[in-house]
């Protein structure tokens, strides 16, 4: 009879996921550079496909540590959320509207990863695996990073003139504001209205 699989089996295969998950992002990462018209945001794809690849090094030295075979098992969720991002690609969209939807293509896989990446951190960590642990934090450190790096170029103009609305001094669409009392300010929450 086989033996029931345990928390660390679990953490394997998700290892493995993430592994392939960021092979497929190497190959998918320049074909977002390639059709961004801003040039920060092409900036913003290759820098992060230089992390890509050290990540995808980082989770090799993580199954070092580990003393199990480097190998990938195939991610089905980044392969839909990059081909959501190709079907972006084939729309007729221009310029900053061709952006606003990378940037949202790009945030997709970031969100993904991290989640993947919080999990793994978390099951090492339950582990005692904390040198691996440590490996793979610093990878969900940049995934975020990259995610709010996203985030910067959609808010700092981006979306605005997808929107048709160009950011020019004194015309900058600024949010609604509500005056939130000193405790509930401290509480971190918005008052009832």
């Amino acid at each position: 009879m086989a033996e029931t699989p345990t928390l660390y089996d679990a953490f394997l295969d998700e290892l493995r996921d993430a592994y392939d998950a960021e092979k497929q992002l190497t190959k998918a990462l320049p074909k977002l550079a390639k059709a961004a018209t801003s040039s920060k945001l092409r900036l913003a794809f290759d820098t992060h496909l230089d992390e890509t690849r050290n990540q995808i090094g980082r989770l090799e030295d993580a199954f070092g540590l580990l003393d199990e075979k480097v190998r990938g098992k195939h991610c089905d969720g980044i392969e839909g959320i990059i081909e959501e991002g190709k079907s972006v690609m084939e729309e007729d969209f221009e310029g900053e509207t061709m952006d606003a939807c990378l940037i949202a293509s790009g945030q997709r896989a970031e969100h993904y990863e991290m989640a993947a990446y919080g999990t793994l951190v978390a099951w090492a960590r339950a582990l005692g695996h904390q040198d691996v642990a440590d490996l793979l934090q610093k990878t969900l450190d940049e995934e975020k990073a990259a995610d709010q790096k996203l985030s910067a170029l959609a808010e700092g103009g981006i979306n605005a003139n997808a929107a048709g609305r160009v950011r020019d001094e004194g015309d900058v669409d600024e949010p609604e504001t509500v005056a939130v009392p000193r405790k509930a300010a401290a509480a971190g929450r918005r008052p009832s209205r």
